[in-house]
């Protein structure tokens, strides 16, 4: 009884994490703090040099985003555009940005929100 009771216990908690993992439009995000981000595709830094901005991310560091589109590729990787909750822009440049979900997720460039 007790084997079939962790048996349905650790299956329930599997279903539960893989149903987290599977992004919606409206799911909120906080943008980590990275070095570099490889999976989420701001700009370069040289970019906003060029803009007049300083060069760093460090403006970003914390942000709510809300996942606007949901984009699967056939390859089987999963893309979100990303918005700011306050409606701002990213560095004053860009309104959205695209991100790959799973491997920012996984790289901890990105976390979900808890609700």
């Amino acid at each position: 009884m007790k084997k079939l009771f962790f048996i349905l216990l650790f299956s329930g908690f599997c279903f539960l994490g893989f149903s987290q993992s599977e992004p919606k439009v409206g799911d909120e995000l906080i943008i980590n703090e990275a070095i570099s981000y490889n999976y989420v595709q701001f700009p370069k830094l040289n970019i906003l040099v060029k803009r007049g901005k300083l060069a760093n991310y460090k403006s970003v560091y914390g942000d709510t985003v809300v996942i606007d589109d949901v984009i699967k590729k056939d390859s089987g990787s999963t893309y979100v555009i990303l918005k700011k909750k306050d409606g701002s822009q990213f560095f004053g440049l860009k309104s959205t940005v695209k991100a790959n979900y799973k491997k920012a997720i996984a790289a901890e460039e990105l976390s979900v929100v808890k609700s």
